[in-house]
């Protein structure tokens, strides 16, 4: 019993070091960044204060450490980009262990590339759909209410949506990752596009505002990232067993010609 539950016992060791790695390189990223979390805050929320400029209108902070606030987290989720490639790095080195030799050398493509994925996600988001999002959200001022937008709600949102577009670009990853350890084959994932479809704009309506064209604008990525990944799997996918359905019929016919 004691040597089944220490293999355990170590994986979740080794797991809490990565993870403990992980959050030690944010945790000097956000220090880093904090220096310049005026710029990087102005950076951030300039799709909600343009939109809000546009009506003679500005963020309003209720709480008096509400700004205060908003530069350390601000600092952190820059301090989380920044540090993206350690991150990356530390979810490799805790799966490599179970890679063969060949996968393992792979560990320099997988950073690069979801660090790229990652990074362009949220770029995508922050230029093309959040200041459609929020002109959208800041057109709705009549005659009896007029749009009062607190800086905490603010944050809180466009940091959600960047989040959201960030891990939704890292899907060719996972699409590629399913096809390579076998789970599906790439030509599986071609014929469930249209499954793949239908969860995209299901899971665009769930992670963004009650907003078409942010919806459409989180979904129809996803779905041509899906197809990207199924044309990446369908390159990258191990030519084994095509040559094990020859083996088996020159195996079967020397069983017959027996």
């Amino acid at each position: 019993m004691d040597e089944r539950a220490l293999p355990i016992t170590e994986h979740l060791a080794e797991l809490r070091r990565r993870i403990g790695m992980a959050l030690a390189a944010i945790l000097i990223g956000a220090i880093l960044a904090y220096n310049f979390s005026e710029q990087l805050f102005g950076f951030l929320l300039s799709p909600a204060t343009e939109a809000l400029a546009a009506r003679g209108s500005k963020l309003q902070a209720i709480a008096p450490t509400e700004i205060f606030i908003a530069y350390i987290k601000c600092a952190l989720l820059a301090g989380f980009v920044f540090t993206l490639p350690v991150s990356f790095w530390q979810i490799w080195a805790f799966i490599a262990p179970g890679l063969y030799d060949t996968e393992k050398r792979a560990i320099f493509p997988f950073v690069l590339a979801s660090t790229v994925l990652f990074v362009s996600g949220a770029l995508f988001g922050h230029t093309f759909v959040f200041p459609l999002m929020f002109q959208f959200l800041n057109s709705w001022d009549n005659d009896w209410v007029v749009s009062a937008w607190t800086l905490s709600e603010v944050f809180g949102l466009t940091t959600q949506m960047v989040l959201a577009f960030g891990v939704i670009f890292e899907l060719p990853i996972f699409v590629l990752f399913l096809s390579l350890s076998g789970i599906v084959t790439a030509r599986q994932l071609f014929s469930g596009t249209r499954y793949a479809v239908v969860a995209s704009f299901v899971i665009g309506a769930i992670l963004t505002p009650p907003d078409v064209v942010s919806q459409v604008l989180m979904s129809v990525p996803m779905v041509i990232l899906y197809l990207l990944g199924v044309a990446v799997a369908w390159a990258f996918e191990p030519k084994a067993t095509s040559e094990e359905t020859s083996e088996e019929k020159k195996a079967l016919e020397t069983v017959v010609r027996r």
